[in-house]
């Protein structure tokens, strides 16, 4: 949180491959950090929660074909994280908004988002809507679900406008 010294609050932005992160991301810098220049109201933290290798992956033992794919998986995880956080800094050098940091972190996304919000005391978590109906979300469970029953901050889930015919 603030400090009364004027220090910036913290926003943590939750960022993944899917377009819903790329708008939440821009709609954030468009509503709370392009129009106040350096005098923005908060510190922007972006999160990338890169997944863990399948346990199958590794349980393959030596001898099997797992220990030659656990590296190969390792490093398109990795790959993958470094090109998310690479379109989160250009996002933001688009927006004109340069003061970011960007983080990745293993784990699974609802853990990985609610321990950045302690690690940071951020006052915000924004995330992504995919829009999924409420089966779906029963069925494959939701971060942002997750978050705003356990995230110990506001949370602000932006969910992009549907394009009517």
């Amino acid at each position: 949180m603030a400090s009364s010294c004027g220090e910036k609050r913290v926003m943590v932005l939750a960022m993944d491959a899917h377009e819903h992160s790329n708008y939440a991301l821009e709609w954030t810098l468009d509503h709370f950090f392009t129009p106040f220049g350096a005098e923005a109201p908060f510190n922007l933290v972006i999160i990338n929660a890169k997944p863990s290798p399948p346990p199958a992956v590794s349980m393959a033992g030596p001898g099997f074909l797992g220990s030659e794919i656990f590296p190969a998986v390792e490093m398109q995880l990795k790959l993958n994280a470094d090109q998310i956080s690479e379109k989160a800094k250009q996002i933001c050098a688009s927006k004109s908004v340069g003061e970011v940091t960007v983080e990745v972190a293993e784990g699974d996304a609802r853990n990985v988002l609610c321990d950045a919000v302690e690690r940071h005391r951020a006052s915000v978590l924004v995330l992504g809507s995919h829009g999924y109906g409420a089966i779906k979300r029963a069925v494959l469970g939701s971060v942002s679900d997750h978050c705003a029953r356990h995230a110990r901050c506001s949370v602000m889930i932006v969910k992009k406008p549907k394009i009517r015919n």
